[in-house]
């Protein structure tokens, strides 16, 4: 019985140190976890705030694109009433010249 007993003692001392061993490991495993999800985390904010900056500048980009893009159409449109009133002018003056004014 001493044998039975001495063998299941060793078992059981080598259960306990593998019992340990997976502890220790299982513990090592979660906090190198934790470390990846905290520097994903990082990462993420930095990302999204790197983002947030481009997509201001590109609302930037957008709006002084806008602006040129319009200024040709009101320099055509100021061009086109004046050229306008300088014809409306000219007809004008020919009918006063006409009448002898």
């Amino acid at each position: 019985m001493d044998e039975k007993h001495s063998e299941r003692s060793a078992d059981l001392a080598r259960l306990e140190r593998q019992l340990q061993n997976l502890q220790r490991q299982s513990g090592e495993e979660s906090r190198e976890l934790r470390d990846r999800l905290g520097r994903a985390e990082t990462t993420s904010a930095v990302q999204n705030a790197k983002y947030d900056a481009i997509m201001e500048k590109l609302d930037t980009l957008t709006r002084k694109v806008d602006a040129l893009e319009a200024g040709p159409g009101r320099r055509w449109n100021g061009l086109t009433e004046k050229a306008a009133w300088a014809v409306c002018a000219a007809v004008i003056a020919f009918l006063l010249g006409g009448i002898g004014l």
